[in-house]
C-alpha cells in the first residue's frame, strides 16, 4: 500500500502545481500558495523531527516551514537542522514524520472521520450499505475541514531522503541480529510470539496507507479534469 501512496502523492503534487502555475502565471506565487495548501502536514512533519530529536538529546540548529527551490528543480517544503549521532537516533529522528502523520491519520479517520464504520461494512459485503454511507460522509461535523487536514497530513509525512539516511544501516543491523536468532534456534519462538503482534501492526499501517491513497485518488481526478480544461481554454500546458 505504499507504493500507490508514493505514486499518487507525487502525480497529485504535479497536478496541483500545474493547476496553480496556470492560474497565476507565476512560479513565485504558485510556490506560495502550494506551501500554504500543505502548511498543517509540512508543519507537523518539521515539528515531529524537532521533538523527536528533544527526546532523544540531539541537538538541533535551524527550523524552517518556508518552501526553498533546490538546485535540481525539487521544492524544499521546511527543514529542521539535527546534529548526526547514532544510526539508531538517527534512524527515529527520520522515522517521526511517518509516526506523527500516521497518528494522525488514525485520529482523523477513526474519531472524527467514522471511516472504521465504512471499512467494517465494505469488510462485511454490505456493498449497497457501504455506499448509502460514503454518501452521508459531509455530514458528519467538519468533515471538509478534517478531511483536508487529513489530506495535508498524509501527503507530507513521508521521510525524505535526507530523513532515512541512517535506515540502510540500521536494517542491515536487524537483519543480522535475526539471522543469528534464527540459527541460535529462535526461530519458532519469534514465530509464535513475535509475528503475530508484527502482522496485526502492519495490517494497520497498510490501512493507513491505503486511506491516505484514496483520499489522494479521490482529490487527483477533479485536480486532472481543472487541469486540461484550464490547458484548453487558455491554449497553453505546463510540461
Amino acid at each position: 500500500m505504499l507504493l500507490p501512496l508514493v505514486f499518487l502523492q507525487r502525480l497529485l503534487h504535479r497536478e496541483i502545481q500545474v493547476v496553480l502555475l496556470l492560474l497565476t502565471r507565476s512560479k513565485p506565487l504558485t510556490i506560495g500558495l502550494f506551501s500554504v495548501l500543505f502548511f498543517p502536514g509540512v508543519f507537523l512533519h518539521e515539528f515531529s523531527h524537532f521533538l523527536m530529536a528533544k527526546l532523544l538529546r540531539v541537538q538541533t540548529g535551524g527550523f524552517s516551514v518556508i518552501p526553498h527551490p533546490m538546485a535540481d528543480g525539487r521544492l524544499q517544503m521546511g527543514y529542521v537542522e539535527t546534529e548526526r549521532t547514532d544510526i539508531l537516533r538517527d534512524s527515529l529522528i527520520g522515522l517521526a514524520p511517518l509516526i506523527a502523520g500516521m497518528s494522525f491519520v488514525a485520529y482523523a479517520g477513526i474519531y472524527q472521520m467514522q471511516l472504521h464504520t465504512l471499512w467494517n461494512v465494505l469488510r462485511g459485503g454490505q456493498v449497497e450499505l457501504f455506499w448509502l454511507g460514503l454518501g452521508m460522509l459531509p455530514n458528519v461535523p467538519d468533515f471538509y475541514l478534517w478531511f483536508y487536514v487529513t489530506f495535508a497530513v498524509s501527503s507530507t509525512m513521508l521521510p525524505s531522503e535526507s530523513d532515512r539516511h541512517a535506515w540502510l544501516p540500521l536494517g542491515l543491523w536487524v537483519a543480522g541480529l535475526l539471522i543469528l536468532a534464527v540459527f541460535a534456534g529462535a526461530g519458532e519462538w519469534m514465530l509464535e510470539n513475535i509475528a503475530p503482534a508484527l502482522d496485526a501492526f502492519l495490517y494497520s499501517v497498510a490501512l493507513l496507507f491505503g486511506l491516505s491513497s484514496a483520499i489522494h485518488l479521490v482529490l487527483l481526478f477533479p485536480f486532472y479534469l481543472l487541469h486540461r480544461l484550464l490547458a484548453a481554454v487558455m491554449k497553453v500546458d505546463v510540461k
